[in-house]
């Protein structure tokens, strides 16, 4: 993919910097709503503060730089969809109530009685987030993205998108025939969707334990080409060894327990031909964000995240190693990590 053309960042960084900034602001109201119904939200320390503000310009900064270097196409700085958020908004803000009375309550098992608990393991039957519903309706995919925007102030797509500059780099390498591209974990779609734009032409698969989610991504993804979605558990992935040119899977390792961690990474591992890029993205992790502890350490109880606190202390890059990857760079991604890896061979 070609930089951008000398000159563009000049009409585009501003108008990037004014969204980013209204769409931070603005949120902020959303934060402030939750916290006036009783969220059981602690104070930030002072440095984790200025941590946070720093790693933030630092997101940005490697966005606009992403896009000036050619490693995805300036319209990605500018897909949220605002109008459908909009839209969103009323549902949302009608939940948060119930959303806040199922954590005063520790109430994590609230979800749909109709669902095939044989289907799903134990780990996953649960509303992680305190979403009303868990994965389970469409109600819940409905308003999953905004609710992770409005979690990190507009920046959800953000962080996601950094997953692209190794895949980028790859495909340039290879570009003999279209790659077969993995994403884990995929739910709504909207990592998938910004991949198809960044890199269109390849064949896209995506792979969720819940088929709610699923629905609301073959919508997101109807006209891509060459996609396909499969209702899943990644702990026994349903291709063939060796299938895949890249894997990819954000935000999924930190509702794991530490043993399925470890049967996914190596999932994604046999099914990844020699040679090929795996990319990992989920929450920073106390190894290199030490300076975020008290966001961090906090996220848990406010979240219900039961398996993040093992998380923070579980490296990616050293659960990568360990199954077998040759491991590669890892880079900050402001509340986020980026992992690269490859599989052994070629």
């Amino acid at each position: 993919m070609d930089a951008l053309v000398p000159g563009l960042s000049l009409i585009y960084r501003p108008a990037y910097r004014a969204q980013q900034a209204s769409l931070r602001y603005g949120l902020l109201a959303a934060h402030f709503l939750i916290r006036a119904l009783g969220s059981r939200t602690g104070q930030p320390d002072p440095d984790s503060l200025r941590a946070l503000e720093r790693e933030y310009e630092a997101l940005l900064e490697a966005d606009l730089r992403n896009v000036e270097d050619g490693m995805y196409p300036a319209r990605l700085l500018f897909q949220m969809p605002v109008l459908d958020y909009a839209k969103a908004l009323p549902r949302f803000l009608l939940d948060i109530p119930r959303v806040v009375l199922r954590s005063a309550q520790a109430n994590h098992r609230d979800v749909p009685d109709d669902i095939d608990h044989e289907r799903f393991p134990r780990y996953f039957r649960r509303n992680f987030h305190w979403q009303t519903d868990g994965y389970f309706s469409e109600r819940s995919a409905r308003l999953y993205d905004l609710s992770v925007e409005v979690l990190f102030m507009g920046c959800a797509d953000v962080m996601r998108r950094q997953i692209i500059p190794p895949m980028t780099r790859y495909a340039e390498k290879h570009s003999d025939q279209p790659l077969r591209i993995l994403d884990v974990g995929c739910g709504t779609g909207r990592t998938l969707a910004q991949i198809a734009t960044a890199l269109p032409g390849q064949r896209y698969f995506g792979v969720d334990l819940s088929p709610y989610y699923l629905e609301t991504a073959r919508e997101l993804l109807a006209d891509v080409p060459e996609v396909a979605l499969l209702a899943e558990n990644a702990e026994a992935l349903p291709f063939r060894d060796d299938y895949f040119d890249i894997v990819t899977s954000v935000y999924l390792f930190h509702e794991l327990p530490r043993n399925a961690r470890r049967r996914v990474v190596s999932e994604m591992l046999r099914v990844l031909r020699p040679g090929g890029l795996a990319v990992f993205e989920d929450s920073a992790q106390l190894r290199e964000a030490a300076d975020l502890d008290s966001f961090l350490t906090g996220f848990s109880a406010q979240m219900h995240e039961p398996f993040y606190r093992d998380y923070l202390r579980d490296d990616l890059e050293v659960l990568a190693d360990d199954v077998g990857f040759e491991v590669g760079d890892t880079r900050r991604a402001w509340l986020s990590k980026v992992v690269e890896a490859e599989s052994p061979g070629d």
